[in-house]
């Protein structure tokens, strides 16, 4: 199996590009988000778990994320590996990745990292809340509530993947989206 995390500023195109990496490589597109609701959906011990936190306005924490991805690991099948989507974004999250990974005798391969500048993360999230009415993502004060996030929590994986050897950095701007797309697809082939 192979496991790839997919990485990037909010609006970086991630989601965009997820679909094209995951159909050509045979990957499983894993998405924390939609793993949550479809836990929720199942109605699974770990769902109701995160499902309780939601309802009262708290953050699922590491530990309930972490198990839904080992319970996707260990139950997907007919993929030759995963894409990461959305985790992890902080280094303890990244070390569990690493130990979940290890008692399967796995580790991840890449981090396909796509970046763009601030300025444009602000003009694809405005835009993006425009066209799917997301009113809480257009005020300027959220995204740049989102960019220092990314900086403080995420950013930092940089340093850590870069150290291991597994990071790779491809721009996710200028051009078209399918020219964006060539590019990523053209960096996944140097890491496959």
């Amino acid at each position: 199996m192979r496991y790839y995390i997919l990485f990037g500023p909010p609006g970086a195109g991630k989601g965009t590009h997820a679909g094209a990496i995951a159909s050509k490589y045979n990957l499983k597109h894993i998405s924390t988000g939609e793993l949550l609701r479809a836990e929720i959906a199942a109605g699974s011990e770990l769902g109701i778990q995160a499902k309780e936190l939601i309802a009262a306005g708290s953050l699922v924490p590491d530990e309930v994320v972490e198990g839904m991805i080992e319970n996707a690991f260990n139950t997907i099948k007919g993929v030759d590996g995963f894409l990461l989507d959305g985790f992890p974004r902080t280094l303890p999250q990244a070390e569990a990745l690493d130990a979940i990974l290890a008692k399967r005798g796995e580790k991840v391969d890449g981090v396909i990292s796509i970046m763009i500048p601030d300025s444009l993360v602000y003009e694809r999230i405005a835009g993006r809340a425009k066209i799917e009415g997301r009113a809480d993502d257009a005020s300027p004060e959220v995204i740049a509530h989102r960019i220092e996030t990314y900086h403080a929590q995420t950013e930092p994986l940089k340093e850590y993947y870069r150290n291991a050897g597994k990071y790779h950095e491809v721009n996710g701007y200028p051009g078209t989206i399918e020219q964006n797309r060539d590019r990523v697809l053209a960096l996944v082939d140097t890491i496959w």
